[in-house]
């Protein structure tokens, strides 16, 4: 499965001397009706050919044969957003059939090329969806997009409940108190699985729908530990289907990032004006990763900006510089900065936040930032 746990397994790759060649490739059939991808592959193989050093082209000669005969012989099983790396050389192979279309590209490296990947994770959280009324609930799990129903939870014998009168049929208090217990049996087991449900899947963020009474009444008996997991509910009736489920809870989705992206820019803007453990642009990001004090690292997705590295201990520099400061070899001209730069915060242990939505503040401030340890 694609997550944060992955994601840090491949940035502790180190290349060394070995190469790996990155493919992100947009197989989404809406716009590649007739398979228009295999072409868009073809075109990027031949720029890499051209353009590589022949030394490093019979390296990985292999792999891009390899990818571009995977790509061919699979063409009906492809979702969206097709990813391959490859590293014959060390007998690495990773694939990611995506339901979230990618942006072309073909990169040859001495690691893996993430920052996609990274930006898939972040900005596209694993959350869950609970649907509630009275006497049912339904349990489903969004993972980058998709949407998949684990189970629901029915109580039968809860009265009250007619074609007529609706929950309120039985008004009489002595029959109103009849239901409320029913009802409240109910929720309590609903409240039950959710729970266990939770802890096996180590899910952190919940939307909830319903009618507002019964979401009201269900909200009001979750322990405080579930609670503060919901971060928004929505109107919804039970006979949804999951995809009706999902336009529901997406926008509240993206109110909720906007609202996590804010509060750590401005924290990080605030921290780092005052001098308090926290540092904005990409050179001062670049020391701070260098002394392996990064704790959260930001920036504006898409955000791209090339330097240099010591051909020997990897120093990274945005300046022009003929040596390395530290060991004295020489320097060498990279293309991908800023991925560079995240792999390693990420193989430190950092954690990262990729801006889709509050871009505007960071953006002057050099769309790179870094909160840190120390």
């Amino acid at each position: 499965m694609l997550n944060r746990e992955e994601l840090k397994d491949l940035s502790e790759i180190q290349g060394n001397e070995n190469y790996y060649v990155s493919l992100y490739l947009n197989v989404n059939p809406v716009t590649n009706p007739k398979g228009e991808y295999v072409l868009h592959l073809k075109n990027m193989i031949r720029e890499v050919s051209e353009k590589t050093e022949k030394g490093v082209y019979r390296k990985i000669k292999t792999d891009l044969e390899k990818i571009s005969a995977y790509v061919t012989s699979n063409k009906r099983e492809f979702r969206k957003g097709l990813v391959l790396l490859s590293s014959e050389e060390t007998g690495f192979w990773r694939e990611y059939n995506l339901p979230i279309p990618v942006k072309n590209t073909l990169i040859v490296d001495n690691t893996p090329y993430m920052k996609p990947l990274l930006d898939i994770v972040d900005n596209n959280p694993r959350y869950l969806i609970l649907l509630v009324e009275k006497d049912e609930a339904r349990i489903f799990v969004v993972h980058l997009g998709e949407i998949v129903e684990y189970g629901e939870v029915k109580t039968e014998d809860v009265p009250g409940k007619h074609k007529k009168g609706g929950w309120f049929a039985l008004a009489e208090p002595h029959y109103q108190r009849h239901i409320d217990y029913h009802v409240g049996l109910h929720l309590k087991e609903v409240i039950k699985k959710l729970e266990s449900f939770l802890s096996a899947e180590q899910i952190d963020l919940i939307f909830i729908g319903g009618s507002e009474e019964a979401v009201t009444m269900f909200k009001d008996m979750l322990p405080e530990t579930v609670r503060t997991r919901i971060k928004g509910q929505f109107a919804a009736e039970m006979f949804l289907k999951p995809d009706e489920v999902l336009k529901r809870a997406e926008p509240l989705l993206s109110v909720y990032e906007a609202a996590k992206e804010k509060k750590i820019v401005d924290e990080l803007i605030t921290r780092a004006l005052k001098g308090n453990q926290a540092v904005l642009g990409l050179a001062d990001v670049i020391g701070a990763v260098t002394e392996g004090r990064v704790h959260k690292l930001v920036f504006v997705k898409d955000y791209t900006e090339s330097g240099f590295k010591c051909v020997n201990c990897g120093l990274l520099s945005v300046q022009n510089i003929p040596k390395c400061p530290y060991c004295g070899n020489n320097m060498e001209p990279i293309e991908y900065m800023v991925e560079l730069v995240v792999q390693r915060a990420v193989e430190q242990g950092a954690t990262v936040e990729v801006l889709a939505y509050e871009t505007a503040s960071l953006k002057e401030k050099g769309n790179i930032g870094a909160i840190l340890r120390f």
